[in-house]
């Protein structure tokens, strides 16, 4: 049996951009342009603001659960800086992230927080259960010390 032949030659399968002319590639070039200058603050801030998340993926990559936590408050603290810069949606709200320190506390601490929680929620948890089991244990214990008082008198003695 013949082997099929191709469609398109080899010099013909180059797909790319080199093949739009140059009307093509400058509204391209234009619509990025268009799109970076309207997402910059966004951009700007979603990169300052990421940092700890963005720190923790990198130094613990495995980490699926320490990741989730820190990113999910580090995003709860970023969106109040977002909803500044959503209201003022100005070029000049791009940079302004550097002056309002009180929205880069709030990020930070946000992702400190969901860091701290990750380190000691578990250990909180296991300490009340073992303290309930505890608890719990000595109910029991004094439940039973009760029954043998009550049942001592009832039942013969075995040594005898």
């Amino acid at each position: 049996m013949k082997a099929p032949t191709p469609l398109t030659s080899k010099k013909d399968n180059k797909v790319g951009i080199s093949k739009l002319n140059s009307f093509q590639k400058f509204i391209i070039f234009l619509g990025l342009m268009v799109v970076a200058f309207t997402i910059l603050p966004v951009v700007v801030v979603l990169f300052i603001g990421l940092l700890p998340t963005l720190t923790a993926v990198v130094t613990d990559t495995k980490n699926i659960n320490k990741i989730t936590t820190i990113g999910c408050l580090n995003m709860s603290g970023l969106i109040i800086c977002l909803h500044h810069i959503f209201i003022q949606l100005t070029s000049g709200s791009t940079f302004s992230i550097r002056e309002d320190i009180n929205d880069i506390i709030i990020m930070l601490s946000a992702a400190a927080i969901g860091a701290l929680l990750y380190y000691i929620l578990p250990d909180l948890f296991a300490f009340i259960f073992k303290n309930s089991a505890q608890h719990r244990l000595k109910i029991i214990n004094a439940r039973l010390n009760r029954y043998a008082e009550n049942w001592s008198n009832i039942l013969p003695d075995e040594k005898e």
